[in-house]
């Protein structure tokens, strides 16, 4: 199945998908209920930057972050917290905050992983490379760690951006949902081009990083996956 998640069928089935996604109706729900989502957005166009961040974060606020309530007073207002979800909320609930809206946060985003796997395999892989899924390494941890390949998978990959030598993996990689303006190109240590390239057919694209790169920049491709030579 081809996914070229920024052009017309694809962005819809990329929506319908994350807005299937279910939330649960309490803090020991499984995640498995199926809340409509009042408004689906589609997949954020990538950015040379790389992944954008979530709109709460201090990031993309420009805020400083709000202290965290210790682990003791992380308390539903009814019911009451798993080990598992106790350990995913400890640190990320503000002072404040409903844990449960928090926990409710990294359920969603289990059951955005779930959908895009049922999907496609690479569709959930290439959306925790890109940032699409954002905060997924924790969830997955304390939440749903059935989707741990996923996200072992894509830590090796890279989304769009300007990749330097200390984030340089060498091997095989494919892009296998890039859009019609989709190029690359990797360069060594003294900035000459080892290799450079572009696709226009929306199809998947496989490249070799060398050792010898210092440099991968790559816009409009989405998300490099590692292929299995070299995971």
């Amino acid at each position: 199945m081809r996914y070229p998640f920024l052009a017309g069928a694809a962005v819809a089935l990329a929506t319908a998908v994350l807005a299937a996604c279910g939330s649960p109706d309490g803090p020991s729900g499984d995640g498995d209920g199926k809340a409509a989502a009042a408004s689906g957005a589609a997949s954020p166009t990538p950015s040379a930057a790389g992944p954008a961040a979530s709109p709460s974060s201090p990031q993309a606020t420009g805020a400083r972050a709000a202290p965290k309530a210790p682990a003791g007073e992380i308390t539903p207002a009814t019911g009451s917290f798993t080990k598992k979800q106790k350990e995913y909320l400890t640190g990320r609930v503000p002072r404040g905050t409903d844990p449960a809206a928090v926990l409710q946060t990294g359920q969603e985003t289990c059951d955005r992983l779930r959908y895009l796997v049922r999907a496609d395999r690479d569709i959930a892989v290439g959306a925790v490379v890109s940032g699409e899924v954002a905060d997924a390494k924790p969830a997955v941890a304390h939440l749903c760690p059935q989707h741990r390949d996923i996200v072992d998978e894509a830590a090796r990959g890279y989304a769009d951006g300007t990749h330097g030598a200390a984030a340089i993996r060498p091997g095989k990689y494919r892009a296998p949902s890039p859009t019609r303006a989709c190029g690359w190109q990797l360069t060594g240590a003294d900035g000459k081009e080892l290799e450079s390239g572009s696709s226009g057919t929306g199809e998947q694209v496989e490249i070799t990083v060398p050792a010898s790169a210092r440099t991968f920049t790559s816009t409009g491709c989405y998300a490099w996956l590692p292929e299995r030579d070299n995971r």
